[in-house]
């Protein structure tokens, strides 16, 4: 069986957010990419992964995003979901992590809130 790659496109710093876009599935075969994408954004502030060309999660990607978040979390800084479709919510809500992240239905929507958080 052919693993379906995941590619991460790094769209810069929008409204003061490092914002990742995730396009394919986060899998065991393909989680590194993510894992050195997310190690570069170290100097933002908070971190908005676009989900939304995810149509799924295993076990190991849930775990790199537990692992951003707890890495980010020490540091005072955050993670921040858009676009997380209903099986990936789901799959947070089974494994009770859903609370662990902020969750915006767009990007437009975590770009907003989070850039007024920042200026509040």
């Amino acid at each position: 069986m052919v693993a379906i790659p995941l590619t991460v496109e790094r769209l810069g710093a929008i409204g003061g957010q490092g914002v990742l876009c995730l396009r394919g599935p986060l899998t065991m075969e393909n989680v590194l990419p993510f894992q050195n994408a997310i190690r570069r954004e170290e100097k933002e502030e908070s971190v908005i992964l676009d989900l939304s060309e995810v149509p799924y999660i295993d076990s190991s990607g849930l775990g790199s995003l537990v692992s951003a978040y707890i890495s980010r979390q020490k540091s005072g800084r955050s993670v921040a979901l858009s676009g997380v479709n209903e099986r990936v919510f789901r799959l947070f809500e089974i494994t009770k992590t859903e609370s662990l992240f902020l969750m915006f239905e767009t990007l437009d929507d975590a770009v907003a809130a989070l850039s007024g958080a920042a200026q509040a």
